[in-house]
């Protein structure tokens, strides 16, 4: 089936509660004169949530959200469903200041959604993978893995744009173009609110801003305990990409050092 046609299209994934790096990104020109502005997941699992979604919400329709498996576990914490995220502190402490109202919304968030993109046809956006949102693919997968993560797709579908490893990519996989935006508010490898642009083509950006006013900022505004540890480590990207694709390797499906 033929998604409804839009113009060029701003994707931004990952921003984990971060408002300044949201903020910044949404401040870019191209982004403002986007048709839409699609949100790959993880969206409010951070120091901000409320105000996070506020801003997403306050676009209107041009807005289009898709929930990752960080807003699915919001979620399941504030039902009752899970009582920690294992290694994410900030994600209880964020579902627990969500407001009644984001909470529904995030509840009711589509996992994929098909739009018709200009000079790129049919393009399906999702968090992680089209069939599940906290599987793991990365740039160097092989393409068995590819193929498996992409079975069932309509061959109409010729883009597939996704999030959820924080680190910015495009590649061919079986005849299909993969997008990752990387991320806004937690990214791997270096500093920078990274995101795309498409139509007629692809564009990997990213927007520098003030990370040290950032972190002033959330330390003023948060609430979080740990913001100031948190906003070092995560707006300076001390996590690098090297150690990022060897945490995500095993989950991948590797066995070894380089991809075996």
């Amino acid at each position: 089936m033929t998604a409804p046609r839009t113009g060029r299209v701003a994707v931004v994934s990952d921003i984990h509660g971060v408002l300044p790096a949201l903020e910044a990104v949404l401040a870019e020109p191209e982004v403002a004169a986007a048709a839409r502005v699609v949100v790959t997941g993880d969206i409010a699992a951070g120091p901000q949530p409320n105000e996070v979604l506020e801003v997403l919400t306050g676009l209107g329709d041009r807005a289009v959200l898709i929930g990752g498996n960080a807003d699915r576990e919001l979620v399941e914490l504030r039902k009752g469903l899970i009582s920690e995220v294992p290694g994410d502190p900030v994600a209880t402490w964020a579902a627990g200041r969500l407001t009644a109202d984001h909470v529904a919304l995030l509840a009711g968030l589509p996992r994929t959604r098909r739009l018709s993109v200009a000079g790129l046809g049919d393009v399906l956006f999702c968090h992680a993978t089209p069939r599940d949102d906290e599987e793991v693919v990365l740039v160097d997968s092989r393409l068995a893995r590819w193929a498996e993560v992409l079975a069932g797709l309509d061959d109409d579908v010729r883009t597939v744009v996704c999030g959820h490893t924080h680190m910015p990519f495009v590649r061919l996989a079986h005849g299909r173009q993969i997008v990752n935006p990387g991320s806004v508010g937690m990214p791997y490898g270096r500093p920078g609110a990274h995101w795309a642009l498409l139509g007629p083509g692809v564009e990997l950006r990213v927007t520098h801003f003030d990370t040290e006013a950032a972190a002033a900022r959330l330390g003023a505004e948060s609430g979080y305990p740990d913001i100031a540890e948190w906003a070092e480590y995560f707006l300076n990207a001390r996590a690098g990409d090297a150690e990022a694709l060897a945490i995500f390797g095993p989950r991948d499906g590797r066995k070894g050092p380089n991809g075996a």
